[in-house]
């Protein structure tokens, strides 16, 4: 038995090595042995198209290979086919081979991205990327024309961030209509994109992008620098780029923001960060982030500064809610009921009447519930989703209230906090604070109001220490950068805004001249 299956696995690693020595090899100047390593290699499938024309004076033999549903058939049939038998009938076209490769490459083929594949592990990538090969007999190379097209999903709205005010275009999963949609908002030369080709088996692109002469090049080749030492079969969304290249895997906090939205990842590049495009996803990753950015909102710049600043304010206000409500009742109930007015302790002693547990475990299986209806709410359909919010929530609270199980208190606590955690623009930070509000809970169960100052101290402690590629994550609070508190807390007025962060340390800081409107 151990043997079969070391020969077994044996016989697997073999194969492995001569696909692999087949990939790195170079193309026979013979198409019909290109062609039968090709289909070898990808097993023949259904949709692998493999159609031979002769071409020329000589009727040589020529091949357009691509994947069905990857290519835009139009682009195909228009712009490579009608041209390769129009050379058939043309008399200027040459006869030796080698010279009739690059009059097609120059002359006969309309589509403007066209390289030259020399190896095997080229066509196969070119071929699965949506792009369409010729090869001619003779020639031991080929032409891969970028003809990707196939269904794909409009330009929406953004689903997971509701716009209020502003453009309602949001990301989708095809990187070349997101880069387009990044150079519509971010109209300037100095505008760059960083191609990688990222998976060691599924080769997927990735676009770094940033505006030249604002960002930090140290920031910029940073990113580039560990994108680069991505080593996975196939990174499926932004997500796995996320946890590969953040600078601490322990910390519950985001270490970069994503977005769906258009404006919000321009706003972010004219500011001197870094913009993360991955082909197959609609979320692009943010570079640097610092906790003040989390609690942003695009809609902050796009009403007047008194509203934008007072919903920021909101904004933290909810945060500091989200975090410690729950454990501010346990303390105040369980270890100090003296801090509290005496007509308010009262009519929590009396609302408390008859509940069988403390208000530790009280809080602990409210908190829990609320998660198991938030999780729930998520995975099943949006209808459903929203009624199981709605009315689990009501009935499961209005049936332990009546039961004795929680006190009506605790209810209202509870719905509080879920409200307030719902209030954070960003919907990573808002589980962040889901953990961390479990943390505060036992601190606050054990030391009372000490505990939840304890708690609150390390938290900082943690966000002193963490760092967003090599930018404090605690910035611009500490280290303190004064100027840029004018678009922390408070928003200030457009005219105020003439710089840009200076804890990035843009090359050109002034984002506007003084007097004059962003």
């Amino acid at each position: 038995m151990v043997r079969r299956i070391f020969r077994k696995t044996n016989f697997q690693h073999k194969e492995n090595q001569q696909k692999q020595n087949t990939l790195q090899s170079n193309l026979d100047s013979n198409i019909d042995l290109t062609l039968q390593k090709l289909k070898k290699l990808l097993d023949e499938p259904n949709d692998l198209v493999i159609r031979e024309i002769k071409i020329g004076k000589k009727s040589t033999t020529s091949a357009i290979i691509y994947i069905s549903g990857l290519i835009d058939r139009q682009l195909v049939q228009d712009s490579i086919l009608v041209n390769l038998q129009d050379i058939t009938t043309n008399e200027s076209a040459p006869e030796e081979n080698k010279k009739l490769f690059n009059q097609i490459q120059q002359s006969f083929i309309s589509i403007t991205a066209v390289e030259i594949g020399q190896t095997m592990d080229d066509i196969a990538n070119g071929i699965l990327a949506g792009k369409t090969v010729f090869m001619l007999d003779g020639q031991e190379k080929a032409l891969l024309m970028d003809t990707k097209g196939g269904e794909s999903r409009s330009i929406q709205q953004p689903i997971s961030e509701t716009v209020v005010r502003g453009p309602r275009t949001g990301f989708v999963e095809n990187l070349g209509t997101n880069l387009s949609l990044l150079r519509r908002a971010v109209q300037t030369q100095d505008l760059r994109f960083k191609a990688h080709q990222i998976g060691k088996r599924s080769k997927r692109s990735l676009i770094v992008a940033y505006v030249d002469g604002i960002v930090n090049p140290t920031i910029a080749d940073e990113v580039n620098r560990r994108i680069q030492s991505i080593d996975m079969d196939d990174v499926q969304e932004s997500g796995f780029i996320e946890q590969w290249i953040e600078d601490s895997f322990l910390s519950p906090f985001p270490q970069l923001d994503n977005t769906e939205r258009s404006d919000k990842a321009a706003s972010a590049l004219m500011q001197g960060k870094v913009v993360i495009l991955l082909d197959g996803t609609p979320f692009v990753l943010i570079a640097p982030v610092v906790l003040g950015d989390i609690l942003k909102s695009p809609e902050d710049y796009y009403e007047r500064w008194l509203i934008g600043t007072f919903l920021r304010i909101l904004r933290y206000f909810a945060a500091i809610i989200a975090l410690i409500l729950p454990a501010l009742y346990i303390s105040l109930v369980t270890i100090h009921p003296g801090m509290l007015p005496t007509d308010l302790a009262l009519s929590i002693a009396a609302s408390r009447e008859g509940v069988p547990f403390p208000p530790v475990v009280e809080a602990f299986l409210m908190v829990i519930t609320m998660e198991l209806l938030q999780e729930a709410g998520i995975r099943l359909p949006t209808p459903i989703g929203t009624t199981i919010g709605i009315v689990g929530g009501l009935v499961i609270g209005e049936a332990a209230v009546s039961a004795g199980v929680v006190s009506p208190i605790m209810v209202i606590i509870i719905g509080l906090t879920a409200i307030a955690a719902f209030a954070n623009p960003t919907f990573s930070i808002g589980i962040t604070f889901r953990i961390i509000r479990f943390g505060f809970m036992l601190a606050a169960s054990f030391f009372g109001l000490y505990g939840i100052v304890l708690a609150y101290i390390m938290v900082n402690i943690h966000l002193v220490n963490l760092r967003s590629f090599g930018i404090p994550y605690s910035t611009p609070f500490s280290p303190t950068f004064v100027g840029d508190w004018k678009d922390l807390i408070v928003r200030a007025p457009m005219t105020m805004l003439t710089e840009r962060p200076r804890f990035l340390s843009p090359e050109d800081l002034k984002s506007a001249k003084k007097g004059e409107k962003n």
